[in-house]
């Protein structure tokens, strides 16, 4: 064990450490961790598992450089590439286990459980022979047993309502896209909506098919949605951006210690030429544009909006966004794990550098949306407060935007609390309306087919209070007691969510939204209410 952790930790500080250290500084580092490794080896009380020590050595380590350097465990790796990538293998279903049993809430359309004839509200009861209900199966162990090589197959044994005797499904599993645009839809007869959760490979396709349908149903207007987005790849974020703005704009702009200063250009010629071999203009660059954000967007979110912003070309809307203004690139590692390591700061076009602090250490830096939280800065914008160093100006119009732990938007909308009651507090946490509603589309999913063949006509006509006293016993029976004056407080929140759950267990996620931004989303609310008006045209921001 000694030479190999040796051998190790000397590959592990020379690979690691900058090549600004003194030889001798190197080589004392080296011997320590040498030093520590072999007395351990040769005297520690019990056997040790050195690769695991190895690796706990790593992670602290990267610990003390910034919080977005880490590494990414070998058996990790797959699950994290599928979001950056944007499809992973399985046999293409959204699940829940309910009652300790695997139940199918829809099948992805054109995925291989839907052609071969499984259905919403199937129970999975069975997968290669193995029975699967009622013996505690978790939700890494569906992903285990489903996902797996590309054309591989698994037999699935379906118990389905009505039917007496279990059914046999052989599933070939294939590529599954992970969409990062779930939803997009006409707001109004002019403004369109659409959702973005992450930037990975396929979201610039993704937002150009959502724009062009929204095009053709008469989009002049757009609602684009990046509350709740953690990033993802650089590139995708450039190519989004592009997508709004004309001529030769910067977009973004990135340098580091090892890597030189790198400009990222709208309509760059010369890259769209080399890639797609063709000039490239983007796809919405007139029309009026509002971006919504909040405390969870971050990094490629904050790069969009930060260039829309400092170009005017669109209205920032909702609370200021994390600050993540650092680039990452992965490093592959000899037993498959990745590291990926902080290259590079970016930079807004007008050179604001938004990356807040973690001077105090990686824990205080994840906690600062709570301190925000605490310090008001969620319903008050004027509990913000920046130094004159921070502000820079627009670059058409010269307005005022601000660099330094995040973009602070052009207009605050703060934290609505004034719905949230212990009551909405105990049923979110042991999720008693995903389980209700579940358990309600599953009896009566014929029923509300032929009702409403239609999501328009469910979202026109389908009337919560009818169900809210079967809602109260459901909820009995899960340990949340109903309480008059907590019911008051949170009714509004608690039918709109129950409403939009159906709709998505009925149809699929997409139909969360319509139901839920138009009365619950202050951001979205606030947004369409700016869009709808004068406020861009006198503003004087392009559209």
């Amino acid at each position: 064990m000694r030479i190999t952790i040796n051998l190790f930790f000397t590959f592990l500080i020379f690979s690691f450490l900058p090549s600004t250290f003194a030889q001798s500084d190197e080589e004392a580092t080296t011997l320590k961790f040498e030093e520590v490794f072999g007395y351990l080896d040769s005297y520690y009380v019990d056997e040790f598992d050195g690769p695991a020590i190895a690796e706990a050595a790593i992670v602290a380590m990267l610990k003390e450089l910034d919080p977005h350097t880490y590494i990414i465990p070998a058996k990790e790796v797959e699950a994290s590439n599928s979001t950056i990538e944007g499809n992973f293998v399985g046999v293409g279903i959204r699940f829940q286990i309910m009652n300790d049993t695997l139940s199918v809430i829809n099948t992805i359309e054109g995925g291989p459980c839907e052609k071969v004839g499984v259905q919403a509200g199937d129970k999975i009861v069975e997968i290669d022979g193995e029975n699967v209900a009622g013996v505690g199966l978790q939700n890494s162990g569906v992903r285990e047993r489903l996902m797996g090589e590309k054309d591989s197959k698994v037999v699935l044994g379906v118990k389905r309502r009505n039917a007496s005797e279990i059914l046999e499904f052989n599933v070939r599993r294939a590529e599954i896209p992970l969409y990062s645009v779930p939803a997009y839809y006409m707001v109004t007869k002019k403004t369109g909506y659409i959702k973005v959760t992450n930037f990975a490979r396929t979201t610039p396709d993704e937002l150009t098919n959502a724009i062009n349908v929204l095009k053709e149903q008469g989009m002049k207007n757009l609602i684009l949605d990046l509350q709740g987005n953690g990033g993802g790849l650089l590139h995708v974020a450039k190519q989004m951006a592009d997508e709004f703005l004309t001529d030769d704009k910067m977009i973004v702009y990135s340098k580091g210690r090892s890597q030189p200063k790198q400009e990222y250009i709208a309509n760059d010629k010369d890259y769209y030429n080399r890639f797609y071999h063709k000039d490239k203009k983007g796809i919405f660059e007139k029309g009026k544009l509002v971006v919504l954000v909040d405390e969870s967007s971050a990094s490629a979110s904050e790069i969009v909006a930060g260039s829309l912003q400092d170009w005017d070309r669109a209205l920032i809307v909702g609370r200021r966004t994390f600050g993540k203004g650092l680039v990452q690139r992965p490093y592959k590692l000899s037993d498959g794990s990745i590291i990926r390591i902080t290259v590079a700061r970016y930079f807004t076009p007008s050179g604001r550098f938004i990356q807040k602090s973690y001077e105090n250490g990686v824990d205080n830096y994840y906690e600062d949306r709570i301190n925000r939280f605490n310090n008001g800065e969620f319903m008050h914008a004027d509990s913000i407060k920046f130094a004159d160093s921070l502000k820079f100006k627009t670059l058409k119009l010269g307005r005022t935007v601000y660099g330094g732990g995040g973009i602070m938007p052009d207009f605050f909308v703060p934290l609505d609390t004034m719905e949230l009651s212990d009551l909405y507090t105990k049923l979110n946490r042991k999720g008693v309306i995903n389980l209700f509603t579940f358990n309600y589309v599953d009896k009566n999913r014929d029923d509300l087919n032929k009702k409403y063949p239609e999501f328009e006509g469910y979202k026109e006509k389908f009337n919560v209070d009818l169900l809210m006293s079967d809602f109260w016993d459901f909820a009995k029976e899960e340990g949340v007691e109903y309480d008059e004056e907590g019911y008051t407080t949170s009714k509004k929140l608690i039918q709109t969510l129950i409403k939009a759950r159906i709709a998505s267990n009925l149809w699929d996620f997409s139909k969360f939204y319509p139901i839920y931004n138009e009365t619950e989303n202050e951001i979205f609310i606030k947004g369409l209410e700016l869009i709808e008006g004068k406020t861009i045209e006198n503003l004087g921001l392009d559209h």
